[in-house]
């Protein structure tokens, strides 16, 4: 269910309480909420996703994305939770692709190598073609 975009980074579609348990057992120390709640029923609400990962020892954001798009905000926060977790981290959303949109942007205003994020998305089975402009935007920014 979990998809490695790298070593440290995980995308996955909704998360129920089980697999709270599972990222625990992969050693996540945080994880991304980047759905918005009640974007349909049969979702988990995140306040119980929460509450699973913090009696398991994992922190846990909510950082949700809209089908609206992303702000600059939305990849701000991102970047910023990526950057101050010392372990593994598990992002989810519907289907693991916000969340694997939502990486690319926050590593391409890192500065990252856009390719390799492309290739990484692409191996999970993710495509960030539909933001690879803003990618570049964001990655020239960040030069």
């Amino acid at each position: 269910m979990f998809r490695k975009l790298t070593d440290t980074v995980y995308a996955s579609p909704q998360i129920g309480l089980a697999e709270v348990e599972q990222a625990k057992a992969l050693g996540v120390t945080l994880i991304v909420n980047n759905r918005p709640e009640g974007e349909s029923e049969d979702q988990v609400p995140g306040p119980d996703i929460e509450a699973a990962a913090r009696s398991a020892g994992i922190d846990y954001v909510a950082i949700p994305v809209t089908h609206a798009g992303f702000s600059q905000q939305q990849v701000t926060a991102m970047a910023e939770a990526l950057d101050r977790t010392q372990g593994p981290v598990l992002a989810y959303c519907r289907s693991g692709t916000r969340s694997t949109l939502l990486w690319a942007l926050a590593q391409a205003k890192e500065g990252a190598d856009l390719d390799d994020v492309a290739a990484r998305a692409a191996q999970a089975g993710y495509d960030v073609s539909p933001v690879r402009q803003i990618m570049d935007l964001l990655a020239a920014s960040a030069r």
